[in-house]
């Protein structure tokens, strides 16, 4: 190489090719977001429609997704991601509140996160539901996180004497599954109900799981 010769930087009207890649990565989830969330929907939306929405080319599009599949997962995970650490921010900054506080913290800011943008729960528990089974199979992965932070907060409530001491393995799995059935009934308007009214619902199923008939807390 010639003495004083510079290597390329792969700038382009001052971004980096990296930049300007994560760019078009979230023109086309934001687009994604409001066909599938908020338009005609996952399986009514084509590839063409999608970059056309996104106001970018097909070309562009496969170079950041195989296909529309590849799209509604990433969502998903996004969607689920958010509302995880909202509910975690939650929990934490209650660490020595009991557990229908922390329940109720959690599941509210879960909730709310979920369900701040209408498009986000209709992704998250319509238009992910039987799309294939590699999806199906990160769906029940997500369940299954989700499972196991119940599963430590019933732990945790059961070893601080404010629940009965026994195995919350299907209980936190079967209560997750709750969760999602009855978000997903309310998202398609099958149930008239506000947000609160939901939450507390969630927190009497959860209060009753913890302590059974004849249950009384450890003195």
């Amino acid at each position: 190489m010639a003495a004083g010769a510079k290597q390329p930087t792969g700038r382009y009207g001052g971004r980096t090719a990296g930049e300007r890649r994560a760019e078009r990565r979230q023109r086309l989830l934001d687009a994604g977001l409001r066909l599938f969330g908020g338009g005609p929907g996952y399986r009514a939306t084509s590839v063409s429609a999608l970059c056309e929405e996104a106001g970018l080319s097909t070309r562009q599009f496969y170079e950041e997704f195989s296909n529309l599949e590849e799209v509604l997962a990433a969502l998903h995970t996004l969607i689920n991601k958010w509302a995880e650490e909202a509910a975690m921010s939650a929990l934490a900054t209650m660490p020595e509140g009991g557990v229908e506080e922390r329940a109720a913290a959690a599941f509210r800011a879960y909730a709310s996160c979920a369900t701040c943008d209408p498009r986000r729960i209709r992704i998250a528990f319509v238009e992910v539901v039987g799309v294939s089974p590699q999806l199906e199979a990160q769906r029940l992965a997500r369940r299954g996180r989700w499972a196991e932070v119940m599963l430590h907060e019933l732990k945790r409530a059961a070893v601080r004497g404010e629940a009965a001491e026994r195995d919350y393995r299907v209980a936190a799995t079967a209560f997750i599954g709750a969760v999602n059935g009855l978000l997903h009934d309310w998202t398609a308007g099958a149930i008239d109900a506000s947000l609160d009214e939901i939450v507390d619902e969630l927190l009497l199923m959860l209060i009753g799981v913890l302590r059974p008939k004849g249950w009384r807390a450890a003195p």
